[in-house]
């Protein structure tokens, strides 16, 4: 055969020239062809993706008929959901506007109002805008019910539990919310294996919980009473399905890992309607996105069920402050406290975070998991007699030190010097707060930036250099540094489940996530407040972005928190996921190719205008 082509080939004349003519004839029609196919289907994604979801008055806005099948497929369960705060605009002096003031600062009043966000906006992006109508969910069948609904209309969909979001992804007006507060049942396993992994993964302890159940509702039961241990949310009013699907830290991750690691199986309702399972062995792809590929884009998750762990004897912590009276004296603080927590606290055992002040104060507000009072004294005993060693330099607050108490007390409200109670009537009386916390509760933000930092910067060589970065930066801005959200430091097995999420993975390279943020009181629509000073609000968020420049120049590839991150970030895919971006667009491919589960900056968000009504 080869010599025959080479034969073939070395044949002239005009026998051979029309044989050339006719392939080239051919070949251009079939180019001609194949063009005018590519035409006819770039004509076709063009006119499927050029679209808009549909609004309150527009002629395909569902009719009253259609929405009353609706509530009644939903057990009557179709409500409006307004402003917590629009009677005030109205009548400052009525009943809502009066009750809605009063708890203003109670984080779970604001997670009780289907309307209601935790954060009162972000300057330049997003405003609380409550729902044309909210299902108010009890079962699986309601959000099925509702899902297949706003598919079927084009409605625009918005997912939300507890409401505490900073990016807004909770609320969205002119849209459908699905609503999960109610559903909150909280059950524990002594011997918990994930359906149809019989045989394939060992049974153990593990608690379920409904999509609106929150953290304090979790700890209360699986520790507060039975004495174990589940890795969830610093704060106790922050959703649980939320959380694990953003990733999820928590005090102690340092030690247990994060939540989504946690993650033993997910009850799901996709957008075609469907009701699924998903773990290891059922709808794995999707069991995988759900661990940290961001709330609200893969459906929504009504049931978790999570592992848990033996309980340490206590938990505690370390607190004060450490004024400097000199830059130079504040810059050998911020060396002397990195050279200690390399040293010292770089373990399983400590976890949340301290502060550095443009005034020259650093702030401890750390925890511990393992130690009793007089281990956890005695690690911090070495850095407190070196500050107390120059009182020339450094001023230590009164109140400081390090302690523990029995681990399971440690979320207890009643007595609690460090916690807040929910005292609304009616309520559970394990409900609370951390007073630490409590700024967050209605603030309105200026911006928010947030950097992991790679434990490479620990090491001596580089510690000078990383402190040089921290001094700078908070000359700028308040620089938090949030210890137990990288898991560098943590045990192996924790960094192994990790690295099974779908989190960034520079997580797990990464001892400490850098948080800069700033903002003020509540401003939600309603309010009577004077105008905000914009020119000062953008001074701040300009502020915050240099100061998070001095740490990228130590950091250049630091990835970012999806939860807590900034609202404007360039190329977020990759902050957020990083390598493990193209699996989740597959993923989302698969189970909502119709981009039904939008979130600003979530996965398969290109192409979809901010407000997730207009693709294309």
């Amino acid at each position: 055969m080869a010599q025959a082509t080479l034969k073939d080939r070395g044949r002239k004349g005009k026998g051979g020239t029309m044989h050339r003519r006719n392939m080239l004839k051919g070949m251009a029609a079939v180019i001609a062809l194949q063009s005018d196919l590519l035409s006819q289907l770039a004509a076709n994604a063009a006119a499927t993706s050029a679209f808009s979801r549909v609004r309150p008055g527009d002629a395909a806005w569902p009719s009253a008929a259609s929405w009353a099948k609706l509530n009644e497929a939903v057990g009557g369960n179709l409500i409006a959901a307004p402003s917590p705060f629009g009677a005030c605009a109205t009548d400052a002096g009525s009943a809502p506007c009066v009750d809605a003031l009063a708890n203003i600062r109670n984080p779970f009043y604001l997670g009780d109002q289907p309307g209601g966000t935790q954060v009162s906006g972000w300057l330049d992006a997003w405003t609380p805008a409550p729902s044309a109508y909210a299902v108010k969910a009890r079962s699986s069948g309601d959000v099925a019910a509702a899902v297949n609904f706003a598919r079927d209309n084009n409605l625009r969909l918005v997912v939300k539990g507890a409401g505490h979001s900073y990016q807004g992804t909770s609320n969205a007006p002119d849209s459908l919310l699905i609503w999960t507060r109610a559903m909150d049942k909280v059950t524990l396993h002594d011997s918990f294996a994930p359906q149809g992994c019989e045989g394939k993964i060992a049974p153990g302890p593990a608690v379920s919980a409904e999509a609106g159940a929150v953290w304090i509702d979790l700890y209360h039961a699986v520790t507060s009473e039975a004495g174990r241990y589940v890795q969830g949310g610093g704060c106790t009013d922050v959703g649980v399905a939320g959380l694990i699907q953003s990733g999820g830290f928590g005090s102690f991750s340092k030690g247990f890992g994060s939540a989504a690691a946690g993650l033993l199986e997910a009850e799901i309702v996709t957008a075609d309607g469907a009701v699924r399972i998903a773990n290891a062995c059922t709808n794995p792809d999707l069991f995988w996105a759900i661990k940290g590929g961001g709330g609200g884009s893969w459906g929504v998750v009504t049931r978790v069920t999570l592992r848990t762990h033996d309980l340490p004897a206590f938990l505690g912590g370390a607190w004060g402050t450490i004024k400097a009276q000199s830059d130079d004296a504040f810059r050998r603080l911020i060396a002397r406290f990195l050279a200690f927590y390399a040293e010292s606290l770089f373990n399983p055992h400590w976890g949340e975070q301290i502060g550095l002040g443009s005034d020259n104060i650093l702030k401890l507000s750390m925890v511990c998991q393992g130690l009793d009072t007089p281990q956890a004294s005695a690690v911090w005993q070495p850095f407190f007699d070196w500050v107390k060693a120059s009182p020339e330099d450094f001023d230590l607050s009164a109140s400081h030190g390090a302690g523990a108490l029995p681990a399971r007390h440690f979320w207890d409200v009643a007595g609690s010097h460090f916690m807040i109670a929910d005292s609304r009537a009616g309520v559970p009386a394990f409900h609370g707060w951390w007073r630490g916390d409590q700024d967050q509760v209605g603030m309105f933000l200026h911006g928010y930036e947030s950097l992991w930092l790679p434990a490479s910067l620990l090491r001596e060589a580089e510690r000078q250099r990383f402190a040089d970065a921290l001094f700078a930066a908070s000359r700028i801005k308040k620089v938090d540094l949030h210890f137990n959200k990288g898991l560098a430091g943590a045990p192996d097995e924790a960094i192994a489940a990790a690295r099974d999420t779908a989190t960034n993975p520079a997580m797990t390279e990464a001892f400490a996530l850098a948080i800069i943020a700033d903002g003020e009181g509540p401003r939600y629509p309603g309010l009577a407040r004077p105008a905000l000073d914009v020119a000062t609000a953008r001074k701040h968020a300009r502020a915050i972005d240099l100061a998070a420049l001095e740490l990228r120049r130590v950091a250049p590839d630091a990835g970012s928190y999806v939860s807590e991150s900034n609202y404007f970030v360039a190329s977020w895919q990759d902050a957020f996921w990083g390598s493990n971006y193209p699996r989740l667009r597959a993923v989302k491919a698969k189970y909502d190719p119709g981009g039904l589960f939008f979130v600003r900056h979530g996965v398969g968000s290109e192409g979809w205008s901010d407000d997730g009504f207009t693709r294309g």
